[in-house]
């Protein structure tokens, strides 16, 4: 895999980890970001490319700081030769 296929993988389980550390449904996120249902699920499996307007869209929703989404340890010592 690359950088930003591992990121948006990573960040998509951000995004499910705080949904449900608040007791959301994807349905819950769908009603207060207007993102469906269906594409929730895709974020959150790191399937779709993520915005700068759904991540703040996402945040608003799970009403974190944008800056809550990127919080997770990563190694990017192992990319160095990409």
């Amino acid at each position: 895999m690359n950088i930003t296929d591992d990121l948006q993988i990573i960040i998509g389980k951000r995004i499910s980890e705080l949904r449900l550390k608040n007791k959301q449904t994807q349905q819950d996120i769908e009603f207060l970001s207007g993102i469906d249902a269906a594409e929730v699920s895709k974020y959150e499996a790191g399937k779709r490319n993520l915005t700068i307007k759904t991540l703040g869209k996402f945040a608003i929703a799970l009403r974190v700081h944008p800056k809550e989404l990127f919080y997770f340890d990563f190694d990017i010592m192992k990319y160095k030769s990409e």
